[in-house]
């Protein structure tokens, strides 16, 4: 854990207790009280996260706008400056490098946030094909990025006097005690939220800010644990399990983050052709019928022959009950009955399409 990098509120995580882990090579707050304790306070209150770990790059310069929409695979012109888009970062066989979002400030100022083990790949590719007057630069420790996500979100920052009046997937500049804010309505957890792009350097002040103020509103400090256990409650996939070089947009579901008419980008050919034959492959969810808990890499049998394997797989503290994510084959459908071997036990599952529980996340 020694070798492994920290963020700027490491030291806060250590004085709040918490449990550490390994997410992307950097050593990250697994839990503070409890995994199941954070999970509800971001479902039934208000939780905070350091996702500083995530990666921050910028690609400045004329044309950048143009030149981003060429290599990832959503559609830049559906969005505005000032707002933000899921998309993925393909090799050309349509495998998946990372997914990111894109933080559009103007048609010459992008911001991408890709996961943390991604970003230097992210980068490398990006400026590999930059044309003259475009610029890729890593900014992987010029932010630190603080998550404030549940349904009393809006009145802890209301409570700092920062905006909360802003669509979903948009953004807003401000500032707070003079430091400079990027308030962010997107999030993780399926939850009402913000995320809050703040200097590296100032990053701690702007965390205590938010712990006092959240305080009458029940805020909790929150590990990447809970976080695991909101996004695949969303059915939100994890790169390197439910997407990977190895899993495609098409596999996984994501076609909805693919401008399928753009003239160019990355893996745009194996992935038309794909979605034209049809994936070999999807995702799916998995609910248990008894008191199974699904882990990635688990096999999933059908009719006692073994038809896929667990992507993600975990505890449902709102739901009390095992759920997971799976990549099977396209005939079997949603309401089939599946099994996962479940350290040697035939577990019974219900194929359902995700979410698994109802999302308020676009909530106005």
């Amino acid at each position: 854990m020694d070798d492994l990098a920290r963020t700027s509120l490491y030291d806060r995580h250590v004085a709040l207790g918490a449990k550490f882990a390994e997410f992307g090579g950097w050593s990250m707050p697994l839990q503070y009280s409890g995994i199941v304790d954070e999970h509800t306070a971001v479902r039934e209150r208000v939780g905070l996260f350091d996702v500083s770990h995530l990666g921050k790059a910028s690609v400045t310069g004329p044309g950048a706008r143009a030149f981003v929409d060429s290599c990832l695979t959503n559609a830049l012109e559906k969005i505005a400056p000032g707002q933000a888009q899921y998309t993925l970062c393909c090799d050309e066989s349509g495998g998946v490098v990372d997914d990111l979002i894109v933080y559009l400030r103007a048609d010459d100022d992008l911001l991408l946030v890709p996961n943390a083990a991604n970003n230097a790949e992210v980068v490398r590719r990006l400026a590999a094909a930059a044309p003259d007057g475009v610029e890729v630069r890593d900014r992987h420790r010029d932010f630190a990025v603080l998550a404030v996500q549940g349904p009393n979100s809006d009145e802890v920052l209301t409570a700092l006097g920062l905006p909360t009046d802003h669509p979903y997937m948009s953004f807003t500049e401000t500032t707070h005690d003079g430091v400079p804010l990027t308030v962010c309505r997107t999030g993780y957890t399926g939850e009402r939220g913000y995320e809050l792009l703040v200097p590296w350097a100032d990053a701690g002040a702007v965390w205590d800010a938010l712990l006092a103020a959240g305080e009458p509103y029940g805020i909790a400090p929150a590990g990447l644990g809970a976080r695991d256990t909101l996004r695949t409650e969303m059915g939100y996939p994890l790169h390197g399990q439910d997407l990977s070089l190895d899993i495609s947009p098409v596999q996984a579901r994501a076609g909805w983050a693919v401008g399928w008419s753009k003239p160019a980008f990355w893996g745009r050919d194996a992935l038309l052709a794909e979605k034209a034959a049809g994936p070999a492959r999807r995702l799916v969810g998995l609910k248990a019928s008894g008191r199974g808990i699904p882990r990635p890499g688990m096999t999933v049998t059908a009719g006692g022959a073994p038809v896929g394997m667990v992507t993600s797989g975990t505890f449902s503290p709102t739901l009390k009950q095992g759920i997971g994510l799976a990549l099977l084959p396209p005939d079997v459908a949603e309401g089939a009955e599946v099994h996962v071997d479940v350290r040697g036990r035939s577990e019974a599952f219900e194929v359902v399409k995700p979410p698994f529980v109802q999302p308020s996340t676009k909530e106005s």
